[in-house]
Parts: C-alpha cells; sequence; structure tokens
C-alpha cells in the first residue's frame, strides 16, 4: 500500500507514475476522502478539547453553588456530535483504505514507461538457441512416447489445466526442485515449509487482495475461511506480519518450494497446452526482507541465484527489464528471465525478480528499527528461483534428440541414479 502522505504532497506526480501502470487510475477521489476525513478528525478533536475544558470547571461552578444544568445539556449534546462524527470519520477512512488498497505500486524510475510489452528491454542474455538437424517437437508430442505427464487423467481427477507427473517425469520433477534448493541454500537462503492454506489478511499483506480476489481458489468451509496460495511469496511475506525487526536482522532471505493455485489460466491457445499454463504448479520462491538502502544489492542477489539455477542446466536464456505497463501490482521493479521454449517458437518467463519497496512491508506492517529510532517499513522483494512446468518444457524440447529421446543435464543426474537419456516407454 502507498503512503498517503505521497499522494497528498504530490498528487499530479504520483497519479502520472500509476497511470504508467494503469491508466484508469483517478487518486483524487482518495485525497477528496482524505481531506474530508482529517477535516472530521480536527472537528472531533476540538469538540473533545472542549468537553474536556468543560469537564474540569463543573466541579468548580457546583463548589460556587451555580446551576450547571444548562452545561450538562450542552456536553450531552456535543457527546453525540461526537459520536456521528466519529461514526462519519470511520465510514470516510474505510472507504478511503479500500480505495488506496487497489493503487498498485509506483514504478522505479529505471523501469521504462510503457503499457506496451513490445517496450520490455532485453538487458541481458545467456548461450545462444538451440538448432537441430531434425524436425523438432512440443513437449506435448514428446510426451506420447516418454509417457511422463497425463493430462487426460488429471483432468478425470480434478479438471481441465491440471497434470499429472508420472515415473521419470515424477522424479524429473523433484530432480529440478532440489537441484535449486541446493543452489539457494548455497546462497545464504533459510529454506521454509509454509502452509499452503492462508487467512485473508495474509493474502492482502501480500497485495493479493482485493485487487486478485477472483484469481484465486478459496476455501468452502463454513470453519475456514482461507485460500489456496497462488506463490510461496504470499505466506513467505506474512511470516513477519505486525512485527518489528532489529536492524542487525536484516536481510532475511527466504526459500521454499510449494505448489502454486491460481484459478486464472489466461487465454489459452494452441502453444500453451500441457504444461505451459496450468491450475496447479510447483515453484521454488526466494523472498528477501531488508532495509530500504540495501533492496537493490539484494535484488541482484536474488536474481544472480535464479540464473544460477538455468546456467547450471546450460539452458539459452534472456533478462527483460519490464515496462510500467507489464509490471506486477506490487512491483517497483521486475526483471523477468525467460527461456526459449522451441516447441512453442516463443520465450516463455520461468522467473521473475521483483522489488517491491515498502509496499507490501506497509500494507503487512513490517518494520525494523535502527537502535533506539522510530521503526521504518522494511522492502520486501521476491523471486521464482524458478516455476518447474515451463522449466520442464525447457528441458524437454531444448535436449530432444531426434530418435524422441531427451538428453538430461547433468546437474540433475545424481538426483536420478546418474541416468543420461529418458527414453520411450512402451
Amino acid at each position: 500500500m502507498l503512503d498517503i502522505k505521497l499522494l497528498r504532497e504530490n498528487p499530479k506526480i504520483i497519479e502520472k507514475k500509476l497511470k504508467s501502470k494503469i491508466p484508469d487510475i483517478d487518486i483524487f477521489k482518495i485525497l477528496s476522502l482524505d481531506e474530508e476525513s482529517r477535516k472530521i478528525q480536527k472537528k472531533t478533536d476540538d469538540l473533545k478539547a472542549k468537553k474536556n475544558s468543560v469537564s474540569k470547571e463543573i466541579p468548580l461552578l457546583k463548589k460556587e453553588k451555580k446551576d450547571v444544568t444548562s452545561i450538562f445539556k450542552e456536553m450531552a449534546a456535543i457527546s453525540t456530535q461526537i459520536q456521528d462524527l466519529d461514526k462519519k470519520f470511520k465510514e470516510l477512512s474505510q472507504e478511503k483504505d479500500f480505495l488506496l488498497s487497489t493503487l498498485p505500486n509506483i514504478p522505479g524510475d529505471d523501469a521504462p514507461v510503457s503499457l506496451n510489452v513490445e517496450d520490455n528491454k532485453c538487458i541481458k542474455t545467456n548461450l545462444e538457441k538451440k538448432t537441430f538437424d531434425f524436425p523438432i517437437k512440443n513437449h506435448v508430442e514428446l510426451n506420447e512416447k516418454l509417457n511422463l505427464f497425463d493430462f487426460q487423467r488429471a483432468s478425470k481427477i480434478s479438471k481441465n489445466r491440471f497434470s499429472m507427473y508420472r515415473g521419470m517425469g515424477a522424479r524429473l520433477e523433484w530432480a529440478l526442485i532440489n537441484y535449486m534448493l541446493d543452489i539457494h541454500l548455497q546462497n545464504g537462503f533459510i529454506q521454509i515449509i509454509p502452509p499452503l492454506l492462508v487467512k485473508k489478511e495474509t493474502m492482502f499483506g501480500a497485495a493479493q487482495l482485493p485487487k486478485f480476489a477472483d484469481q484465486l481458489f478459496r476455501l468452502e468451509d463454513k470453519d475456514y475461511d482461507l485460500y489456496l496460495i497462488p506463490t510461496a511469496e504470499v505466506p513467505l511475506n506474512g511470516i513477519h506480519l505486525d512485527e518489528i525487526l532489529t536492524e542487525e536482522e536484516l536481510p532475511i532471505k527466504y526459500v521454499a518450494y510449494t505448489p502454486c493455485f491460481r484459478r486464472e489460466a489466461g487465454a489459452a491457445g494452441k502453444n500453451e497446452r500441457g504444461l505451459i499454463r496450468t491450475h496447479q504448479f510447483n515453484k521454488v520462491e526466494l523472498f528477501s526482507l531488508t532495509k530500504p538502502e540495501n533492496s537493490e544489492k539484494v535484488f541482484n542477489e536474488m536474481l544472480s541465484s535464479a540464473e544460477e539455477v538455468l546456467k547450471g542446466l546450460d539452458l539459452h536464456y534472456r533478462n527483460m527489464l519490464l515496462c510500467t505497463g507489464d509490471m506486477s501490482f506490487a512491483s517497483a521493479k521486475t526483471i523477468d528471465i525467460e527461456v526459449f521454449l522451441p516447441g512453442q517458437d516463443r520465450y516463455y518467463e520461468v522467473s521473475s525478480v521483483s522489488n517491491c519497496t515498502d509496499f507490501q512491508a506497509r500494507r503487512s506492517k513490517i518494520r525494523y528499527r535502527k537502535k533506539d529510532e522510530k521503526p521504518e517499513f522494511v522492502h520486501t522483494l521476491n523471486a521464482s528461483g524458478v516455476a518447474t512446468s515451463r522449466l520442464m518444457v525447457a528441458i524437454l524440447e531444448n535436449f530432444q534428440q531426434e530418435d524422441g529421446s531427451v538428453l538430461i543435464p547433468i546437474v540433475l543426474r545424481k538426483y536420478l541414479d546418474d541416468q543420461k537419456y529418458l527414453t520411450p516407454q512402451k
């Protein structure tokens, strides 16, 4: 959530920056409510001060045998007025806070200003695209012989857009997860196994609510009002909800593997079959809390850790600095790591590294204290480290062989009994 003081002090500048993310934003309704509520608060404070002052005079007047009946009537009227004003103030504040919670984070100055994703800026590439001297197949076609996934039975168990890994597909998935965790643990991240069901307050703190309510899976149960997590970022952000950390504790760097659940499956076209876009997928997530002055340093550390995963797999990828219109709701800066999938003939994001500055911390009331100074909000950062489903596709399609087998990257073989190839199954 944004600091209302920023809107008060620089309304036109802030609105212009926010419109570069969401064009139809209007902050002046919020400022109008803010101004009205502040006037009511001032009037209420004045009435309370008057009431307190007169209340101190009443005993003296009684002592002097003076009639205080009219004063009591006046105080009763003031009390009623204060109650009415308090009620109005609460209503205005709730409306203002709700509208404030729907504003995205302010994009940083280094983000390209555009609503067109074509203006995302490629800032780095690794290796070259693979070339093939035989007709290639996409991962769904390869799976017809490899038998790594069963989409039809997964649909029977659940619904469309769910997948079921089997045999070597399941083992390769776990190899990827363990490989990624090993890298991030070596890079100083603390492993967490968080709950997969979280409270509304936790979703709000991570900026998933109210903006993305229609994209979340919600538990239907009279005793529990809980949501399935769309990413481990949500519970990791919730760990320190409403806490004041010490300066010495920062930075805190977490890593977690979880399944992720999302209702929004996008406009699935012919190139988004199979594992490309599903309602449930596995992801290793990085999450950090740090002092504001160190957030760019931590951002680069998280980006480097995510890149290390892809470099070890010998995959071609590119880093894209996202333009304002393509950034996430909570992010001030985002770099997407995209791998090229030959079977789809296009790049797909496998990691998104974001600096959310104090946006989530303000919603979650996560602060830190420098010695005896007033507490300040931390900066939070998140990164996919990475999502396995598209990474699985990248491995299958980039390392496919002419006979339909797939070469297993060297770094994964130790998790698979040193097996070198995935071979067609009968």
